[in-house]
Parts: C-alpha cells; structure tokens; sequence
C-alpha cells in the first residue's frame, strides 16, 4: 500500500508595524539595554556618591569652586550617556564616578587651553540689583549722623563730592584750614565707629580727644536732628 505524505499548512504572518519591529530587533539588543542604567537609576547613584566624591575632588584640586566645577562636569558627562542608555551598570558606583572624574581633572591639565591664566583685566562686575549701592548709602548716612553738622559738611564735600578744601570753604563760607579740621575730626569719629562696630561694641563714643579729662556736653537735640537732616539729605 502507497503512503501519500501530506504537507503540513502553511503559517500565516500578520504584517503589522509591531511584527516588523519585532523582527528587527535582535534579542541580544534587549539583553544589551536591559544591563545598562536608566536615567533615574543613575541620578540616585549618583547622589548617593556625591558627598564622598566631592570631598575626593577637593582634596585634589584644595579649591572648593573647582571640586564642584569637576563635579558638575562628571555629573552631567555621565548623565547624558545614561539617557541615551548607554551606560552600563556599574557594581562600583563610586569607582567609577571617580575614575570619570579623574579623567576630566587629567584633561584639564593636560590642554593648556582649559587652565587658568593671569590676567590684568577685572571681570565684570554683576548687576545685584542696587542692592550694594542702598546698603552702602545706609551706612555712610548712618556713620555721618553721628557728626556735628560742620563736620559732615566738610566730610561730603571733601570725601563724597571730591572738592578740595579751598573750594570746599568757598562753598561753606570757612576758611580751608577750618574745613581741614573739621573733616579731619569728623574722619576720626568715623573709623572709631568703625572700629567699634567690627568688635561688636554697643556704644560708640563720639567726644572730642583732647588733653583735658573733663568730658564735653553731649550735642542739643535740635542740632543731632538737623545734622541728621542735612547728612540724609546730601547722600540723597
């Protein structure tokens, strides 16, 4: 008797875009990627280190600008390959984030281009809003309150406004050595404000320093409250 071998039906395949992209990708390709880090893993590893590398880092370059300069750096060239999932998973997180660290810190000296250099020229300065300027206003007008009225005068003229003495007595109707004195005066009660003030004092004494031990009367009112006026007025 004959055996008649029957061939066994043909598979049908559905062609969708899910099928081919199924087909195109190897397993070994999904192997690959599932061994590398994903961004969020590698930002909690990262901050995990980050402590002890930073202390790594200052120990090496003994500036604190530079270790978080180098920091920044490693952080943001191992970032980018974790979101294009091509870094691998690392059983050393620190190891490694130091040897990528290391290796920065190398280029840097070797490429006389990325050092730094002595220049002659300031930077520019920033914008802090005015802030600086008020501040400094503040004080000066604080340190001027505490002067007579003459005294203040000639110190604006003089130290402010930049006029000489000649002409700083024309303007006040004094003579120059008058002016020279009582900016000279005014001067001295100002440092020693200063100086009060660095040491932590409360009390600042504004007597005038001479070879009598009688102690002078303390100003009128009307007359602090009128200095105060004009002092305020002028570094307007």
């Amino acid at each position: 008797m004959q055996t008649i071998s029957v061939p066994p039906p043909p598979t049908t395949t559905t062609d969708t875009p899910t099928a081919r992209a199924a087909a195109a990708s190897p397993p070994a390709v999904e192997a690959g990627r599932a061994d590398h880090m994903t961004a969020a893993e590698f930002d909690e590893a990262f901050t995990a280190v980050m402590p002890r590398l930073r202390r790594r880092l200052l120990a090496l370059t003994g500036d604190p600008h530079d270790a978080d300069d180098l920091l920044q750096e490693t952080y943001v060239r191992l970032s980018h390959r974790a979101r294009a999932r091509t870094l691998a998973r690392q059983q050393q997180p620190y190891a490694y984030t130091c040897a990528a660290a290391l290796n920065l810190l190398r280029d840097s000296w070797r490429h006389p281009a990325r050092r730094e250099h002595c220049t002659d020229r300031l930077p520019e300065r920033g914008w802090d809003g005015g802030f600086a300027t008020r501040e400094a206003e503040s004080a000066a007008a604080s340190l001027l309150s505490g002067l007579s009225p003459k005294e203040a005068a000639a110190v604006i003229l003089v130290d402010i406004e930049g006029l000489t003495h000649d002409m700083a007595g024309e303007r006040l109707g004094a003579h120059r050595g008058t002016v020279q004195r009582n900016r000279m005066r005014g001067l001295a009660k100002m440092r020693a404000a200063l100086d009060a003030y660095e040491t932590g004092a409360t009390t600042v004494s504004t007597t005038k320093a001479t070879k009598a031990t009688k102690p002078m009367k303390a100003a009128k009112p009307v007359a602090a409250a009128r200095g105060a006026k004009a002092t305020s007025e002028a570094c307007a």
